[in-house]
């Protein structure tokens, strides 16, 4: 059973502005973005108040700037926390940093320990600012709103607030302080903020008496709150014992993690099963996948559903929910908590999927243009829940518009036959319906033309197991003659595809997505050359000891973009797992489990970031695939919730438990190969909870 210690990240010194993607925290309730400096903080955030990636809490020593020493700092995550550590000439600096379980407030406690010969005072200023704002629309642009705040000085802290009052931040520390306003004029809102930086509302300073060879502290607290006396309470309550919120902060994590894996927990509606293996790099996919998950659920007041899962965090989207990250980590949603998952659908069911991308928690509208995975996504949720809770009446619901949600996955089934021009196939449109940076791959792509065949089959197969066998076979037909036509967008002997053009040209594109889709949605219609010549073309110019290429550098858009999670210099944070996925489906279970270790490697930053890096992009970190940033041109984030398609790895694919509409059969796995004693306890499907084990066999637990 992991603690917050056996997820720990790898320490990762660098110095200021490097290659490393500052990471995030998060209560549940909110998050926080962990920067490179030892005590600065960005884009402290509780929905409905936001600051956008305004910049706090920058620390200078003896009245100059940290991050103009030079001086390295150790930055070392938990689930729990992030320690910050630095050395200056004679002083030894730390920093716990921790978003407070059940408060709207980051707390941070610092050490400083005096390693000269002689007692020395130390001084410790923060800069403080904040950009607070009460952002009860749907937040509909990747960074979160924020607005001009009045600053105060209010004894030893200092309180800002929005022009409305609608917001407000307070912060300061715990021992006596000498509090100031900067004195600078806040620049006019016409100018970008970001261009210039983030402000100066004012400063904080300590001063600590520190003999030779002793340690002394202080703790800084940010609260924030709809309302001056919301912000002050949370903020009373915290900086009356920093030590007691950090302590409260692990405790909190170490029960997160046990109940993801405990039947009748009390904190999600289901639950995952554990794992017992004695590969080391099985475990770590398997619980990188869980924590993904777990680092993006969102219970915060206000919450039209009452409960979310956010997709990115800490710097873009945040309140948002993409429709597919969501369905990468369906299986994990559906198991983990499918009350939740259930209220998420048929927010989704009532809503137009086919003008947007995700949809807010805070107002239940739509966010973004539309995505063409819609239909697709939208499918697999729907099978993935009712497969693995047993919910058949689910399908009978009616949600708003007179459709069951039976009639809405015939129309997701067919929805693509309204996209036709010439061909047989749906045009899924420009790059920005598609993979953003890949400025190839548009219009007729393998990929979501394969998951049509795809969306047919389970449409059929749900409506076999209603008894309308009649409506069953005349979408097996319709999926049967679609496969053709995807498959004349294969280039033989090269294993992968075209996207067919308007024009009726055929645009090669050496692309994951139509390798993981394809693989996994249509393997069995695939002939054996085609399967190993696909596998080559995988192994050949997409996989890597570490990760994986999304796009292959041989492919002539290589040079459009240099966007990791689509192109040639990383892949996205679900495609490993669904290659692997992909693998096992096309008959090469040996490559996917030979890449496990390499893949677990990539597992040592954190959650899954949004990309990351092949090598031969950036050097690995801790002989892990690094992170991409978040700053433009690379704009990632530093954690994704797709995650949980390494769940579905494990548990489908590894394990082979992949339940059909009518339950759990027989399970044909290949984890033996890796470890013939590994076992899945406590797997629900549907009433059943059963152990599943690596040799086949499937004992229901009482």
């Amino acid at each position: 059973m992991p603690t917050v210690d056996h997820l720990a990240a790898d320490p990762v010194t660098h110095h200021f502005d490097d290659m490393v993607a500052p990471s995030g925290l998060t209560n549940h309730l909110g998050t926080v973005r962990v920067d490179h400096d030892l005590t600065s903080v960005t884009g402290v955030q509780f929905p409905p108040v936001s600051q956008g990636l305004a910049t706090t809490a920058v620390c200078f020593i003896d009245g100059r700037i940290l991050k103009s020493y030079g001086a390295p700092i150790t930055h070392e995550w938990r689930p729990d926390r992030v320690v910050r550590r630095t050395e200056l000439p004679g002083l030894v600096l730390e920093t716990t940093t921790v978003v407070v379980p059940g408060r709207t407030a980051v707390a941070i406690d610092m050490r400083v320990r005096n390693t000269g010969a002689e007692r020395r005072a130390v001084e410790v200023m923060l800069s403080l600012a904040a950009r607070v704002v009460r952002g009860d629309d749907a937040w509909n642009a990747p960074e979160s709103p924020s607005a001009k705040n009045e600053a105060s000085v209010d004894g030893s802290r200092l309180v800002f607030a929005d022009d409305a009052g609608t917001a407000w931040s307070v912060q300061g520390v715990d021992l006596p302080a000498i509090a100031r306003l900067s004195g600078v004029a806040p620049a006019s809102e016409e100018f970008m903020v970001g261009i210039g930086g983030m402000g100066r509302g004012g400063d904080v300073t300590v001063v600590l008496d520190v003999p030779a060879g002793a340690e002394r502290r202080f703790g800084y607290v940010h609260a924030v709150g709809r309302t001056r006396e919301a912000a002050v309470e949370a903020y009373d309550a915290v900086v009356d014992d920093v030590e007691g919120a950090v302590e409260a902060s692990e405790q909190y994590w170490n029960t997160q993690l046990e109940a993801a894996v405990t039947p009748g927990n009390r904190e999600f509606s289901g639950h995952l099963p554990v794992l017992e293996t004695s590969s080391e790099a099985l475990s770590r996919l398997y619980w990188w996948g869980i924590l993904g998950i777990l680092y993006f659920r969102r219970d915060y007041e206000g919450n039209v559903l009452g409960r979310s899962y956010d997709t990115l965090m800490p710097n873009y989207w945040a309140t948002t929910t993409f429709l597919w990250d969501f369905s990468l980590s369906s299986v994990t949603h559906a198991l983990l908590d499918p009350e939740a998952m259930r209220r998420q659908l048929a927010h989704w069911i009532t809503s137009d999927t086919h003008t947007l991308f995700g949809t807010s928690s805070l107002t239940g509208g739509p966010v973004g243009q539309w995505y063409s995975v819609n239909d697709y996504a939208m499918t697999r949720l729907v099978r993935d829940y009712v497969r693995f809770t047993g919910d058949d009446g689910f399908l009978d619901e009616e949600f708003g518009d007179g459709r069951s949600v039976l009639d809405h996955l015939r129309f997701w089934a067919r929805a693509w036959q309204g996209l036709r021009r010439a061909s047989k196939l749906a045009d899924y449109g420009e790059i920005e319906n598609l993979l953003e940076c890949v400025s190839s791959y548009t219009h007729e792509v393998a990929s979501f033309n394969a998951a049509n065949v795809w969306n047919l089959r389970v449409t059929a197969d749900l409506l076999e197991s209603r008894g309308d066998t009649d409506a069953a076979a005349e979408l097996r037909a319709e999926a049967d003659e679609l496969v053709e036509a995807v498959m004349e967008l294969y280039l033989p002997g090269e294993g992968f595809f075209a996207a067919g053009q308007p024009d009726g040209t055929r645009l090669p594109v050496r692309h994951c997505y139509d390798f993981n889709i394809v693989g996994t949605s249509i393997p069995e219609d695939l002939d054996e050359r085609t399967r190993r010549e696909m596998v080559d073309f995988f192994r050949r110019e997409l996989q890597t000891p570490e990760w994986l290429r999304a796009l292959s550098p041989w492919d002539p858009d290589a040079s459009y973009s240099v966007r990791p999670d689509h192109q040639w210099n990383g892949a996205y944070a679900a495609w490993p797992a669904d290659a692997a996925r992909a693998l096992v489906a096309l008959g090469e279970p040996e490559v996917a489990l030979d890449w496990l270790p390499g893949l677990a490697r990539s597992a040592n930053q954190g959650p899954p970031g949004q990309a990351h890096f092949v090598a031969e992009a950036q050097p690995l970190l801790s002989g892990g695939a690094r992170k991409a940033p978040p700053q433009l041109p690379y704009i990632n984030d530093w954690a994704c919730s797709s995650s949980g398609a390494y769940v579905a790895l494990v548990i489908e694919s590894l394990f082979g438990a992949a339940p059909g509409v009518v339950g759990l059969g027989e399970v044909h796995g290949c984890v033996a190969a890796l470890d013939p004693d590994a076992v899945l306890r406590g797997l629900r499907v549907g009433d059943r909870l059963v152990d599943v084990h690596a040799d086949g066999r499937v004992v229901d637990r009482a």
